[in-house]
């Protein structure tokens, strides 16, 4: 004989329960939402470090890299103190600085080398072309590394802009990041050899 067996009616939630379970579902989607978003600016400001770290690792070796060539003795007495004087001016810049002392090494760069004649001269002393590779790797470099560290910053910048960052204060006691700008652009003559 079968037992008939009485099927029972699904229980049905209280009103007040189910919208405080929502509420809870959402809150915690807001979380993720918020901890994820947090992550992400931390991690953007990871990459802004990073980034600055290569770009003043960048800028060190072109300042050395002139400093050695000033003093190298390849250079007429004018241009060697000219370049020298503006290398080590930005290797002993403070921060605030540092990027007007980045710029006048530039200008200075490109005054000395003006000339396609003296990129020559410099090729042709004994260890000149070494120089002159390692001076055009360095100025070709700085402008690369300072573009990926002004990527990062408008990245982080655009993304603390939004009102959620601001209103939950996800960036925490980070300060704002600032762009590093400078005259970068290298000389000609080293410019074209390098292409």
């Amino acid at each position: 004989m079968r037992r008939l067996t009485r099927r029972s009616a699904p229980v049905a939630l209280p009103p007040v329960t189910a919208t405080l379970i929502w509420i809870l579902v959402a809150l915690i989607a807001i979380g993720l939402y918020l901890s994820w978003t947090a992550g992400r600016l931390d991690r953007l400001h990871a990459r802004i470090d990073a980034a600055r770290a290569a770009l003043d690792a960048q800028l060190l070796r072109r300042a050395s890299v002139a400093q050695e060539l000033a003093t190298s003795g390849v250079l007429d007495p004018a241009a060697s103190i000219v370049l020298y004087e503006a290398a080590h001016a930005a290797r002993q810049a403070e921060e605030d600085q540092r990027e007007v002392a980045e710029s006048e090494l530039s200008q200075a760069l490109r005054a000395v080398f003006a000339d396609p004649q003296q990129v020559e001269a410099v090729r042709a002393a004994p260890g000149g072309e070494a120089a002159a590779r390692e001076l055009t790797e360095a100025v070709r470099r700085v402008p690369m590394a300072r573009r990926f560290h002004n990527d990062a910053v408008r990245a982080a910048r655009a993304l603390r802009r939004h009102r959620k960052v601001r209103l939950f204060r996800l960036a925490g006691h980070a300060p704002f990041p600032m762009a590093f700008e400078m005259d970068d652009e290298p000389p000609t003559a080293l410019a074209d050899r390098a292409t």
